[in-house]
């Protein structure tokens, strides 16, 4: 009998060591980086929100 396959991805995925805080923080930071960059590229924006996201 093989072992079940669900099994087998849970101990592959606790075998992968998880990132720190602080790698976390870095990931989350780069993506407010990306969305504040794409919403003042956006020319649609009114006046009053642009400065709000800065």
């Amino acid at each position: 009998m093989s072992p079940d396959k669900n099994l087998i991805n849970t101990v592959k995925d606790l075998d992968n060591t998880a990132p720190t805080a602080h790698e976390n923080n870095q990931v989350q930071q780069e993506q407010m980086d990306k969305r504040k960059e794409m919403l003042r590229r956006d020319k649609g924006y009114k006046a009053n929100e642009q400065s709000s996201y800065e």
